[in-house]
Formats: C-alpha cells, sequence, structure tokens
C-alpha cells in the first residue's frame, strides 16, 4: 500500500512539475513575441522616418536646384546688359561704376531686391523696374501651360548686388580696366540664403 501511495505522489508530483514547466515554457514563449513585435514596431517607424526625411530632402533639393538656375540666370542677365551697353556706347566708360557722391557711376550699390531693367535696357540702375514673376515648368519637367500647371515664381525675395571695383596690377590701377562682380542670393524654404556670383573684367576699348 505505501508502494502504491508512494507511486501515486509520484505520478501527481512529476505531473505537477510538467505542467509547472509548460507553463514556463508559455510565458517565455509569450514575453519574447511581445518583445519582438516592439522591436519591429520600433524598426518599422525609424524606417518611415527615414523614407519622409528622403522624400523631404528629395524636395528642397529639386527646388533649390530650381531657383539656383534662376539666380544663375539673373546674375549672367546683369553682367551681359552691362556688356552690351557698353558694346552700343548706351553708356561711357565713366559710368561703369557704383553710385557714389563724386564720381559718374550709374549701377546701385550694396544689395538691393531684384528689379528688371528700365528704359535704359541695363539692370542694376536707378530707373530699374519691379521685378516681375517668371512662369517655371511643373511636375512634368516641361511648360505645358493648364495641364499639368505650370509654377509661376515671384522673385520679390530675390536681392542682386552690382560690384565694381578698379583693377590693380603689381600695385599699380588699370585706369582702362575694371572688374564686375554681380551676385544674387535668395532664401530657401529654411531661411537659410543662397547664392550664385559670376565675375568678368570689362575694358574701356570696345
Amino acid at each position: 500500500m505505501a508502494s502504491d501511495r508512494d507511486g501515486g505522489n509520484c505520478e501527481m508530483g512529476c505531473s505537477m512539475i510538467a505542467r509547472t514547466q509548460k507553463n514556463r515554457r508559455c510565458k517565455g514563449q509569450a514575453g519574447f513575441s511581445l518583445l519582438e513585435a516592439l522591436i519591429s514596431a520600433v524598426v518599422l517607424t525609424i524606417g518611415l522616418l527615414a523614407v519622409c526625411a528622403t522624400l523631404a530632402l528629395g524636395l528642397s533639393t529639386t527646388q533649390n536646384s530650381q531657383m539656383d538656375t534662376i539666380a544663375r540666370q539673373r546674375a549672367t542677365q546683369a553682367l551681359e546688359s552691362v556688356y552690351t551697353a557698353r558694346q552700343t556706347a548706351t553708356i561711357t566708360f565713366d559710368q561703369i561704376e557704383n553710385v557714389s557722391a563724386t564720381g559718374k557711376g550709374i549701377f546701385t550699390k550694396g544689395f538691393v531686391t531684384l528689379t528688371d531693367p528700365g528704359p535704359d535696357g541695363i539692370e542694376g540702375t536707378i530707373d530699374d523696374v519691379p521685378v516681375t514673376a517668371i512662369t517655371v515648368p511643373g511636375s512634368s519637367g516641361v511648360l505645358k501651360g493648364a495641364v499639368p500647371p505650370d509654377v509661376s515664381v515671384n522673385l520679390a525675395n530675390f536681392q542682386r548686388q552690382i560690384l565694381i571695383s578698379d583693377v590693380v596690377i603689381g600695385g599699380t590701377t588699370n585706369p582702362n580696366l575694371r572688374q564686375i562682380e554681380v551676385t544674387i542670393k535668395y532664401p530657401t524654404t529654411t531661411g537659410i540664403y543662397r547664392s550664385y556670383t559670376v565675375q568678368a573684367m570689362i575694358s574701356a576699348y570696345r
């Protein structure tokens, strides 16, 4: 009898131990699955944030590239207007200077709001007129008109500086040569200014 009881107790004890171990395994597995889910959620969130950041950077880069092109065109256009005026004798060499109290220069000093040329056809002079918006291609990359819509860019926040300086060679100022430096700058969507500069020499001789 004692042997039977011992055998029964052993079976009950073994059964309880087996159930306890099984429960522990189940609890351990459940906890591990929850941990995996949390890690997966974190990884997925990081991935989505990275994708969003990449898209935002791509859009910003595209817009900046377009604005850089406009700045380059306007800087080159201003420089060419000075050369054209000089070659056609619209202005004299003495007038190719920045405005001063004593000189004959006709070009504004420092950074000013971008303007379009006035009646004289020269950019950066006193008779300039307010700048007009320009139309650039929309999402298609080609000027289409209404479908898809082209984009109108307001240039009122662009600024221009035409800096004219003497050319010094070997410590001596060359009276027949001047350097023209045209800079166009504009604010990006982040508020940081970007700029584009062109430089050239102009001579008193045509």
